[in-house]
């Protein structure tokens, strides 16, 4: 472990989250989700959507572009869909909202599926997913994101990061739980090699002109100007190593999130006005679950999951290389080890917090 990382308690980690929310009146319970998303995020190891978002959550309460008290509200269910509208308001309470009510589908129908509007950043897409893990259920979690992809042969960003998530029950196994961007890499690992000032790997991010670059702020600076330029589809500049598919990935969650729910899509995602002020954001978001006992029994399922699972694990492995991982289990792994010893954060992010706890008048003791 780096020496300049500070270690932070989770549960103290998780009051300050709440007690920031609370102190911009964010409700009790909503304030507790939206802590929860970042502090678990932080725990899985997956720094870039954790606590160092607390800043824009809350810059976006400040300015209205986020609502700290939104009316969320069913536009249109059937018996196995719901069409959600998240009256502009932060987006994990929204995204468990959706998420609730697709395994309650689930429970009554044997699959449910949710559609979420006028909603805005929710964290990372697993922990939807995992909701559904708690039923034996398979869970489905994506969102559209704020435009930060070039699409394959274009220059100018015209997608978000649009990630998938995807959690399956397993027996004595960890669950399968893959969450990932359809970009090569989410906005938030920019930010980390700008925080610790390292060169970006060619092939993440392109400039202004469309050409691979490796400076981390200037690709930052162009996306918050929207000057060109910015991150590379799943895969890649061009066809030769897939990047048309990340590509079409993120098309397809942008077309499930925005298009279907009547959400913002593409670079209709958090516009701005003439003097470039932002608008609600109206992100959008998609919320699966299946009941795995509508299709098998659920023991022979998690038995078969098993042996799939091990399978992987027990394959022989390329030359210098120890371990097959099982997607998730790295993360569940860095959980179990930061819940019992702190979450390491670096300490720009830990200036940061202190720097919001002095805004808004509360004491940084963590």
């Amino acid at each position: 472990m780096p020496e300049e990382e500070i270690i932070v308690q989770v549960d103290s980690l998780k009051a300050f989250c709440r007690q920031v929310f609370e102190k911009v009146d964010v409700s009790p319970g909503d304030a507790e989700v939206t802590a929860d998303v970042l502090v678990q995020a932080d725990l899985r190891g997956i720094g870039s959507h954790g606590v160092a978002r607390l800043r824009r959550y809350f810059r976006g309460l400040q300015t209205g572009q986020m609502l700290a008290r939104p009316q969320i509200k069913v536009d249109r269910e059937t018996s196995t869909t719901v069409l959600i509208d998240g009256g502009g308001g932060l987006g994990p309470p929204i995204g468990v909202w959706g998420m609730r009510k697709a395994i309650e589908k689930a429970e009554e129908m044997g699959v449910g599926f949710v559609t979420v509007r006028n909603s805005t950043h929710y964290g990372i897409a697993g922990y939807y997913a995992m909701m559904a893990l708690e039923h034996d259920f398979i869970g489905i979690s994506m969102t559209n994101s704020d435009v930060l992809v070039v699409p394959t042969f274009g220059r100018d960003a015209k997608l978000g990061t649009n990630p998938i998530s995807v959690a399956v029950p397993s027996g004595q196994e960890r669950p399968f739980v893959l969450d990932m961007a359809t970009s090569g890499v989410p906005r938030g690992k920019i930010e980390v090699y700008k925080r610790l000032e390292k060169p970006l790997p060619l092939g993440w991010a392109t400039d202004e002109r469309g050409r691979a670059t490796t400076d981390a702020a200037r690709v930052l600076d162009n996306l918050t100007r929207r000057a060109g330029g910015g991150l590379l589809p799943l895969g890649g500049v061009d066809e030769l190593l897939g990047g048309h598919k990340g590509y079409g990935l993120a098309l397809l969650v942008d077309i499930l999130c925005g298009v279907l729910p009547g959400a913002g899509y593409a670079d209709t995602v958090y516009p701005r006005a003439a003097d470039g002020k932002p608008l609600p954001a109206n992100v959008g978001h998609f919320f699966g679950a299946l009941r795995v006992d509508g299709f098998r029994p659920l023991a022979e399922f998690k038995s078969t999951m098993d042996d799939m699972i091990r399978r992987m694990k027990d394959a022989s492995k390329a030359e210098g290389q120890q371990r097959i991982y099982i997607h998730g289990e790295k993360e569940f792994e860095a959980a179990e080890e930061r819940t019992a010893k702190g979450i390491p954060l670096h300490p720009n992010v830990v200036v940061d917090l202190k720097a919001v706890a002095e805004e808004i008048g509360i004491s940084y003791n963590l």
